[in-house]
Order: C-alpha cells, then sequence, then structure tokens
C-alpha cells in the first residue's frame, strides 16, 4: 500500500539537508566588509565581531595587530583619494572607524597636539575631507552600506571653547535633541552626519552613524571600578561611557540588518548606566536643580543619553559592566 510517510530516521536526514533558498541566504549574509581605523583603539574589537561571519578588509595608516596579520590590509590615509579608492574595491559594505579622535586645534589642546607633529587642521581635515573622499570612493564602487562611528560630542557638550554649558531641553536627551558644536571635533562628527544622509538622498547609499560614548575596553573599565570616588561637581560630559565590545556588537548588528531601516539614521550609543556612584536624579539635584523640570524619567543611576531608539532598530542590548 502506497504512503505519503517516511521513517523517522530518513525524514530526519531530508530535514537536515539545507534547501537551496537557506544556502543562496546563508551565501548572502556573507559580505566583504572594509574597516577602516582598523589600528585605532576601536577596531580590533569590530575586526573580532566581523570575522567569523564575513569577509574582511582592514585600511589603516598603521599596520594592525599582529592578531590580524591573515587579513588582506591596505596601508592608506584618508586624506589621500587614491587610497581610499584601492581600499574599497570589491567592498559591499564599509565600518569606517578611522578619524582624528579630539580637536587637535582646540585652544587648550593645539600646542600639545603641535609638540606631538600633529599639524592643527588634522582633525578638520580628516574627519570631514578623508570622510567625503571615502563616500566618493563607496559610490564609484557600489557599495551598499556606510557605518561610521561618530561621536556623542555631535552634541556639542564636550570641548566647550566659550566654557558655557549647552542648553539642555530635556533629560534623558536623545536623538531629538537640539546640536550646539563649538569646537572642530564636535562639528566635525555632527556635519559627517548630515554629510552622508546628503549621499543616502543623492545616491541611495545607505548610511547609519552611531554617537559612542567613553569608548571603554575592559581594562578601563577596571580602571573605572578602582578609581571610582564620590562625585564633588557637575561634568558636561554627563558621566557618559559605553564598553568597546558593545560598540563592536552595534555597528554588527546596523550592518546586518540595514535592509530593514530608513536609508540613513542616526543613534546614540552608550551604556544603561552612568559612570557615578551617586544615583542620576541625585547628580541633578545636587549639582544641577535647574535641570530638575526637565528631567523626564531617570531611575537609579540611568544614563543621561537615551539609547532606546538604537535597541528598538536593531535589537542591541549594552552587556558590559564597570560596577
Amino acid at each position: 500500500m502506497l504512503t505519503n510517510e517516511l521513517p523517522d530516521n530518513l525524514q530526519n536526514i531530508i530535514e537536515d539537508i539545507p534547501t537551496p533558498v537557506n544556502r543562496i541566504n546563508e551565501r548572502f549574509c556573507i559580505m566583504k566588509v572594509l574597516i577602516t581605523g582598523a589600528s585605532g583603539r576601536l577596531g580590533a574589537y569590530v575586526i573580532r565581531e566581523l570575522e567569523a561571519e564575513h569577509s574582511l578588509v582592514l585600511m589603516s595608516r598603521r599596520t594592525p595587530p599582529d592578531d590580524f596579520s591573515h587579513l588582506p590590509f591596505v596601508q592608506g590615509d584618508l586624506n589621500n583619494f587614491e587610497d581610499c579608492q584601492r581600499a574599497v574595491e570589491g567592498v559591499d559594505a564599509i565600518q569606517h572607524l578611522g578619524a582624528q579622535p579630539g580637536p587637535v586645534d582646540h585652544p587648550d589642546l593645539r600646542a600639545g597636539a603641535e609638540e606631538r607633529g600633529i599639524p592643527f587642521d588634522a582633525t578638520f581635515k580628516t574627519n570631514m575631507l578623508g570622510t567625503y573622499y571615502l563616500m566618493q570612493a563607496a559610490i564609484e564602487a557600489d557599495v551598499h552600506t556606510v557605518v561610521m562611528s561618530g561621536s556623542n560630542c555631535a552634541l556639542g557638550h564636550g570641548f566647550r571653547i566659550s566654557k558655557t554649558h549647552i542648553p539642555i531641553d530635556y533629560l534623558p536627551i536623545d536623538e531629538e535633541h537640539p546640536c550646539y558644536p563649538e569646537d572642530s571635533y564636535s562639528f566635525s562628527k555632527r556635519c559627517g552626519e548630515d554629510l552622508l544622509a546628503s549621499y543616502s538622498r543623492a545616491y541611495g547609499i545607505r548610511t547609519y552613524i552611531t554617537r559612542p560614548a567613553g569608548i571603554s575596553p575592559e581594562e578601563r573599565r577596571r580602571q573605572m571600578a578602582e578609581n571610582a570616588k564620590p562625585t564633588t561637581a557637575w561634568t558636561p560630559w554627563l558621566w557618559c561611557w559605553v564598553g568597546s565590545e558593545d560598540v563592536a556588537s552595534a555597528h554588527r548588528l546596523i550592518m546586518e540588518k540595514a535592509d530593514t531601516l530608513p536609508p540613513h539614521d542616526v543613534y546614540f550609543l552608550n551604556a544603561d548606566d552612568t559612570s557615578a556612584l551617586e544615583p542620576s536624579q541625585e547628580l541633578v539635584a545636587r549639582f544641577k536643580p535647574e535641570f530638575l523640570p526637565k528631567v523626564r524619567t531617570l531611575q537609579g543611576y540611568q544614563s543621561f543619553i537615551n539609547c532606546d531608539k538604537l535597541k528598538n532598530a536593531v535589537g542591541w542590548q549594552h552587556e558590559t559592566t564597570w560596577r
């Protein structure tokens, strides 16, 4: 008698055979990804986060650590268009981590930077012109997605040349809050967001910027715990921080889920808590009581910057802690 049923062992074997659709999807998920700033403090974490699932190409002015010597490497400078063109060849996506970290032309920092041989215009040139060169090369190479490491400094709350505090409309701050940059680093990070948005509008390339705060590897988190002391004054930096591993996971999730996101977007990226010993509401009450009417919710050690937009967009969670 004929039957549609198969023996259990044969049915299990058939179910374990990947279908053509599954094989196609697996190949589709594997991307060739360029990581700029690969030798920087964040580069190693993003490399490790992506290496298992994607094909990587590294770009930096300096040779990356020996741990990554098996990966293709393009030694180059973002300020050189030809270097950018070489690096993006055949690439599907870019993790743009390369930048000049800090405003080297700041009145309080310029002399020290020049002593180290860093020209006064390095921040603006690398963060603006270098990003422009990279995006121009990306369009020529038909790159699909760019995820750039920006900075919470786009808000303008740090490196204040005027020595004033930015206006606070509400706490916690989110992506809708106005930005007030004064220095070249904060301005370049905020302007870089608009630059990438213009490429999404003009060319359809998908572009995303994170705003990490106080990127902290494990050794820095240990130092935070060992050196934690009672707070004696308000800080314009708002006690914000984020684990290096958590930045890397956010960058991976955004890149891999880009097709489910708007063509362009910006996301704050920091820990759920602060680096302070005291509860956040207590810090406001003690040092900035004028901000109390602007507090929407600050429970426990809740961060002064809200990351719900990123969490809701790609399912990201902050996993590391210093406490």
